[in-house]
């Protein structure tokens, strides 16, 4: 991940209409579910002293004083981003199981939905940055699901807490410096200024740093507001971002050899044995939102279908235990009916269904490995 933008990848893991033209209305509210409690504000001395040292280094790179007291009014030291920091799990998940998280039907289907209502913004910011208008849905789609999980974790609270913590201290320091160079200039409050533990931000999910450099005043209102439930500006954003990172207007990011891949470009297969695809440039550029090639494809591919486009036509190979996606849905299907709810049937057997197939073992008197088997498959029945 390009640390630049944003330091992890939350989409899966997390988006004046009418000053555009041809308005289609406003989001509903994101729900602001209650913070659990360890990221709730807890008294913390260490903190507090640290907040003290910074005020003065704030002041010294030109910040108002006023403006870091009200910033920091009612922030506090939240124990649960720094529980989050240390704790990452580093993991690679197959771009089989990537896609059918990034383009699931669902997610498919509300892409559509939103891309039919907020068409006339999207094709305005088409014509003014050339970045298509299903491409900037899908960045929307895969970092916020479309706005409705753009996070509510206050950022001067969460950036300052990592920034104390001192694991990445010097770069949590600079996305405090930049949030509230962001709350100085008018662009939001302290108070509307939310988003996830690691501090990125809005529809689509920029830190601090990548908000100044790339975000735009879309409506015309005088201020960058990327946490309106209007989403204007930070699909905006989002094109000025992939635009001022090289893309090239009228070419596509490639697609799949045999389906949809354009006929120049360079070929690549993310996992062995599975389809194959032709990418262009513009390819490099949505990696240079977020530096994955599993990012990349899913979001030319769930913008392929947002158009319009079909599903990915390659097979993929088996897994480590040779299981096909069709026999992953089954196992989740028969484990879900016997009572062993895996939280949905999608293919992927993330920590829900593994906890659903230890769960069952321990039951039967097996080991609860949480690993899949074809035996397991076949025990539960047609």
């Amino acid at each position: 991940m390009r640390i630049s933008r944003r330091i992890f990848m939350g989409g899966v893991a997390a988006s004046g209409l009418a000053a555009c033209g041809g308005g289609a209305g406003r989001l509903s509210p994101v729900s602001r579910d209650p913070l659990p409690d360890d990221l709730r504000p807890v008294p913390n001395a260490g903190w507090s002293a640290w907040v003290d040292g910074f005020r003065g280094r704030a002041a010294s790179q030109g910040l108002s004083p006023e403006v870091v007291a009200r910033s920091f009014r009612g922030a506090g030291y939240l124990p649960g981003v720094v529980e989050r920091d240390r704790n990452q799990t580093e993991f690679t998940r197959s771009l089989e199981d990537y896609l059918a998280i990034a383009a699931s039907e669902e997610k498919v289907a509300t892409g559509r939905r939103m891309y039919g209502q907020y068409r006339p913004t999207l094709d305005a910011i088409e014509a003014r940055y050339g970045v298509p208008a299903n491409v900037v849905a899908a960045i929307w789609g895969l970092e916020s699901n479309y706005g409705s999980r753009r996070g509510n974790i206050p950022i001067v609270s969460s950036t300052s807490t990592l920034a104390y913590d001192g694991r990445r201290g010097q770069f949590f320091e600079s996305q405090l410096l930049a949030a509230l160079r962001i709350i100085e200039r008018g662009d939001t409050t302290p108070e509307n200024m939310v988003g996830s533990w690691a501090g990125a931000m809005g529809h689509t999910q920029f830190i601090p740093t990548s908000y100044q450099a790339f975000a735009v005043d879309f409506t015309g209102d005088g201020r960058r507001d990327i946490w309106a439930d209007d989403p204007s500006d930070a699909l905006a954003s989002t094109a000025a971002y992939l635009s001022r990172s090289g893309w090239q207007r009228g070419m596509s990011w490639g697609g799949e050899v045999g389906v949809s891949a354009p006929a120049s470009g360079s070929a690549i297969t993310p996992q062995p044995g599975g389809p194959t695809f032709r990418v262009t440039r513009n390819f490099d550029a949505i990696k240079r939102y977020n530096n994955s090639t599993n990012y990349a494809i899913g979001v030319g591919h769930l913008s392929d279908r947002i158009a319009g486009g079909p599903p990915i036509r390659a097979s993929f190979p088996p897994d480590r235990y040779g299981f096909t996606k069709d026999m992953r849905e089954d196992l989740q299907r028969r484990l879900t009916r016997a009572g062993y709810d895996t939280q949905g049937t999608d293919g992927v057997l993330g920590p829900n269904s593994r906890t659903a197939i230890a769960a069952y073992q321990g039951a039967r008197g097996l080991p609860p490995t949480g690993d899949p088997s074809v035996a397991l498959l076949n025990s539960l029945g047609g």
